[in-house]
């Protein structure tokens, strides 16, 4: 099948590659220049594991294919996935300016059949809007094509998007139109050749879909965090109570480790624009509003365990941070903890020295030319002259460190850990004072 795919972020550059891989012929937009130049050039613009061999592997199979030309993206599928990006406005909402940028467009240019596909994150009701954006541009230039527009919400993890999209467990279709639903049957056949993975219902539920499933484990996490502190209050194990309750087939183990906050490009957004969506209804969400005041608390526990520590007046100490990332397996910062953390560190008078395998160029992007802000070549690097060490992103390279030499390096012996990565008796038993979140 032919496909466009608007967006090369995340988002519309991994469904365009694995749409590839599966031998679709894929055309990625963007308007961009720089991001096509960097592909056209074999380099990939974001960081995403495994996502440059599916991306040389099919550009070499003249599979996939990149460009800046809107009207050759047009003219070019007859699916048109709508993957560009959907950043919160003022007041919380969704910024829909370049999904509607992206319709009007195909409807300036369309001429024959489309299937415009809403892979984007968006609110419920934008399908009506692209439909009638497209309606509009038709309706200028005097011609009448058929068209349908289809919601495809994405349930992709950012370090693990390769393999969720070659392996989901669902895939949703929101769609009235017989023809469009035939044909997106047809295109992810081959993503699930096991059993039928299609759960396919009207275009507003599929739309709400999206944000329900993020808002469900936004609102898991924010539980276990807000049940951690109370755990340290009580005395309790928020690690053995995690185990208690998610052997619960009920609940389950997934997204009940308690930490230092959600961040990235989803969730928060994600909450944001819900909340805002169920206030313009008159339907409020007290459950999630909860939620988001509750991370928003959670990225500053690790501060409050340094002022707790060493004083409110920071003057003069240095903290080095292991990770910067929202999460492993990625460079994106976009709401991470760690900037949050900095910040108030600064504020108080600190400075740091942070390590990340991949994200310190982000990080170089976000801060500038911050004089209170160095950056390692290694963990272990972070911690010559720090007065303690915070860790923030789990990265695998944090989980088994040298904890003797740790403690030789460090000015004050003391790790303030955000991800519990360790059973508090180890560091310990090296001397280190060991401050998880929620464990005795």
């Amino acid at each position: 099948m032919k496909v466009t795919v608007v967006g090369t972020g995340y988002v519309g550059l991994v469904s365009g590659a694995c749409l590839a891989e599966m031998g679709n012929d894929v055309l990625c937009l963007d308007v961009d220049p720089n991001k096509i130049r960097i592909l056209k050039e074999g380099g990939i613009p974001i960081h995403e594991p495994g996502l440059d061999k599916v991306v040389e592997r099919n550009v070499a199979a003249g599979r996939l294919h990149f460009t800046t030309d809107v009207e050759e993206a047009v003219r070019f599928g007859t699916l048109q996935f709508i993957a560009v990006g959907t950043p919160p406005d003022e007041d919380g909402s969704a910024d829909l300016q370049y999904v509607l940028a992206a319709a009007r467009n195909i409807g300036r240019l369309m001429t024959d059949y489309k299937v415009i596909i809403d892979k984007s994150t968006v609110p419920v009701g934008t399908a009506d809007k692209v439909r009638a954006a497209i309606a509009e541009e038709l309706e200028k230039r005097g011609v009448d094509i058929k068209y349908a527009v289809v919601s495809n919400p994405e349930f992709l993890k950012e370090g693990a998007a390769v393999e969720d999209f070659m392996k989901p467990d669902r895939i949703v279709v929101g769609a009235d139109d017989e023809q469009a639903v035939y044909l997106m049957r047809a295109l992810y056949a081959p993503f699930q050749r096991n059993h039928d993975k299609l759960v396919v219902m009207d275009v507003r539920s599929a739309e709400l879909t999206k944000y329900a499933a993020n808002a469900m484990l936004a609102t898991r996490i924010s539980f276990m965090n807000e049940l951690a502190l109370l755990a340290e209050k009580l005395g309790a194990d928020i690690e053995l109570v995690r185990q208690g309750i998610g052997s619960d087939p009920r609940i389950g183990y997934h997204f009940l480790y308690a930490g230092c906050g959600y961040g990235g490009s989803c969730f928060p957004k994600d909450v944001k624009a819900l909340i805002k969506t169920a206030s313009d209804a008159g339907q409020g969400l007290k459950v999630l509003q909860a939620v988001e005041d509750a991370n928003d608390a959670q990225k500053l526990v690790l501060v409050d365990k340094i002022v707790n520590r060493f004083g409110a007046d920071l003057s003069g100490k240095k903290f080095a941070l292991w990770g910067l990332a929202f999460k492993p397996n990625t460079d994106d910062m976009r709401e991470a903890t760690s900037r949050v953390v900095i910040d108030e560190l600064f504020k108080r008078g600190a400075t740091v020295t942070a390590y990340d395998p991949v994200a310190i160029n982000e990080a170089r992007r976000i801060f500038g030319d911050e004089a209170r802000l160095a950056y390692a070549n290694s963990p272990m690097h972070a911690l010559e002259g720090a007065d303690a060490l915070l860790i923030v992103t789990e990265w695998k390279e944090f989980r088994s460190p040298d904890f003797e030499r740790i403690k030789s390096v460090l000015k004050s012996p003391v790790i303030v850990d955000g991800r519990n990565l360790y059973d508090p008796k180890l560091p310990r038993s090296f001397g280190l004072e060991y401050l998880p979140i929620g464990r005795p």
